[in-house]
């Protein structure tokens, strides 16, 4: 018996959510299927499987981590041949006995967003940099999150923007996080940005009252999010450059697909404001 940490990539377009469901296409649900295909899992009780991460409907992964315990030895090309084309395992790493998947040091998230040519304002970029360090250190994230939660209290490391011609690339680098915080702070951030908030706004989002039914935070989509990494004390995983590359692979195909989508759609645009 030995526990074995797997790094886990996928794109979450068509999976509802990581976590499995009856009757719905999950990330979790490939994964176990395999799993118990090649007797690595019989069953997830006993193998204390565990995954650090369930991310919702839409949202991909770069860096989610599994684990549980398994007398079989790990193969991973042998798994990502019977995986699904947009699920991979991208790494592994043996861990002690008592490895808690759920507690890394951090969790980074990359948000992808768009700048709308629909938009008339321009964004204050300098605005969304103050907005930003506002959210660094120990805060009550209540007005962030979608839940009531027990203990709204959660320390982010850093937050970092870069724009890349028309796109803005966000890194949020914390301890743990709540349920939608993250897209509600890309969507206070992007508000600012736009004039829709001021910076005092968020300072008073991020005191410890309620303010929801004030002002209300809609989560940016979630097709924009990426959970991209784990950082575990004294863990590091063997990654596979296959495996990524194949991932690779798929995704070029389907930025092509999207891109004839997104092309289409500007062309009638065009065509419907004659």
């Amino acid at each position: 018996m030995r526990r074995v940490a797997l790094k886990i990539a996928y794109i979450g377009s068509n999976f509802h959510g990581y976590q499995r469901q009856p009757n719905y296409r999950t990330v979790e649900g490939e994964l176990l299927r395999v799993f118990k295909e090649t007797n690595i899992i019989e069953d997830t009780w006993t193998a204390h499987y565990s995954v650090a991460g369930r991310t919702d409907k839409g949202v991909h992964s770069t860096g989610n981590v599994i684990s549980f315990i398994t007398d079989e030895d790990i193969h991973i090309n042998q798994l990502n041949g019977l995986l699904p084309d947009d699920i991979k395992i991208i790494g592994e790493a043996r861990v002690p006995y008592g490895f808690k998947v759920r507690f890394p040091l951090t969790r980074t998230y990359t948000y992808i967003q768009p700048i709308s040519p629909f938009e008339k304002k321009t964004l204050d970029i300098t605005k969304m940099h103050v907005a930003m360090e506002s959210f660094i250190g120990k805060h009550n994230f209540r007005n962030f999150s979608k839940r009531n939660e027990k203990n709204p209290n959660r320390k982010i490391i850093d937050v970092n923007l870069e724009v890349d011609e028309d796109v803005l690339i966000f890194t949020i680098v914390g301890e743990s996080f709540l349920w939608n915080m993250v897209r509600k702070m890309v969507t206070s951030i992007m508000e600012v940005g736009y004039g829709k908030l001021d910076i005092n706004d968020i300072n008073e989002l991020l005191k410890p009252k309620e303010l929801r039914q004030f002002i209300r935070l809609q989560p940016a989509p979630a097709n924009g999010l990426i959970l991209s990494d784990m950082e575990y004390k004294n863990i590091k995983f063997k990654d596979s450059e296959y495996a990524k590359n194949k991932l690779v692979e798929f995704l070029k195909k389907e930025y092509m697909l999207h891109e004839q989508e997104k092309k289409a759609d500007c062309r009638l645009i065009k065509i419907l404001k004659k």
